[in-house]
């Protein structure tokens, strides 16, 4: 039977939402029998983007869309289910496990595409086309290996000295990375969620790597078996105790003006009610003394409550159709 063909409209409101912010909400104006009435996670975002065909042509070659849609270029559009192309660039927040917190001062890019069901409009993560999923972005620990910091009394300009050039750039300073620890398609992604500030909008396995000339080349906080699986939200966290609700922002979105790009910009993803491993692996054939001086210092194992992480920055969405044809 030939599927009733949809019609989709995007229209603009304002909202007095917690932060007085203006949205721009996307809602379906008519759907498939037996939809209607539903708000879609795809359908929300696709809802600007016209009469555009699930598939695709591309071929497995290396793609170069120009224009606005050049941050697309590792979509994966030889996957002919990919609808969507998403682009994710965190650009400031952080990340405390235990004692030691993070900032991320080095952006990390998050990217990909997603496969929707024409029938369920369930989504599925696809990775990047090169595999570079999720950049593997080092991010300086602050007091480095010894945890520690010059005191918060002494002049700006002398406790940047000691804690970038003394600790972080010297044999005890120590980076952290955050790394993918499941296949690509174990991301979630929830544009429905992400837009209505609740529930889970992206859902991220990883493991976080230390590294340092003493700590060798295999220490870790989580692992590819027991990866630390964080659910952000754009919405209120409810954390076990000691921690306490945070809040998320889906922040403004804009549309192009063929509709052809979606762009969520100072938005804010929150999570800080998941548990976080002891480190493992420090120190090569002396883990067995060092990984317990590494856990004294970050306080890990760290049950859920006490770790918080927080990104902060920009995501692009864009129709798989689009982005080829602008090759």
């Amino acid at each position: 039977m030939r599927s009733e063909r949809r019609t989709e409209r995007c229209v603009s409101v304002t909202s007095q939402h917690q932060k007085g912010n203006r949205m721009r909400f996307f809602k379906s104006a008519r759907g498939p029998a037996g939809l209607r009435g539903k708000t879609i996670a795809v359908a929300a975002v696709a809802a600007c983007f016209g009469a555009l065909s699930l598939a695709s042509t591309a071929s497995a070659a290396s793609h170069n869309p120009k224009g606005e849609w050049a941050n697309f270029g590792e979509c994966p559009l030889s996957n002919p289910k990919v609808f969507l192309c998403m682009y994710s660039v965190t650009s400031s927040g952080s990340f405390t496990v235990g004692n030691k917190t993070v900032p991320l001062k080095n952006p990390v890019t998050l990217q990909g595409g997603i496969e929707v069901d024409p029938v369920t409009f369930a989504s599925k993560f696809v990775g990047a086309e090169n595999g570079d999923t999720l950049s593997k972005t080092a991010q300086p620990v602050p007091g480095g290996l010894l945890g520690i910091e010059a005191p918060a009394w002494w002049p700006k300009f002398l406790r940047d000295l000691f804690n970038e050039e003394v600790i972080n750039k010297g044999l005890t300073g120590v980076t952290a990375t955050v790394e993918l620890a499941a296949p690509a398609s174990q991301i979630s992604v929830n544009l429905e969620n992400l837009i209505l500030e609740k529930g889970t909008a992206l859902g991220l396995p990883i493991k976080v790597k230390l590294s340092n000339s003493f700590l060798g080349s295999n220490c870790y906080i989580g692992s590819n078996s027991k990866p630390i699986v964080i659910d952000f939200t754009t919405g209120t966290t409810s954390p076990p105790l000691p921690n306490t609700p945070i809040s998320g922002d889906v922040g403004m979105v804009e549309v192009n003006e063929t509709e052809t790009l979606a762009t969520f910009s100072g938005g804010k993803l929150v999570n800080n009610s998941f548990a976080a491993p002891g480190a493992s692996g420090c120190g090569g054939l002396f883990s067995i003394f060092v990984d317990p001086l590494v856990n004294s210092i970050l306080g890990t194992p760290a049950a859920a409550g006490k770790n918080t992480a927080i990104l902060e920055g920009k995501i692009q969405s864009a129709p798989a159709a689009a982005v080829k044809a602008s090759e």
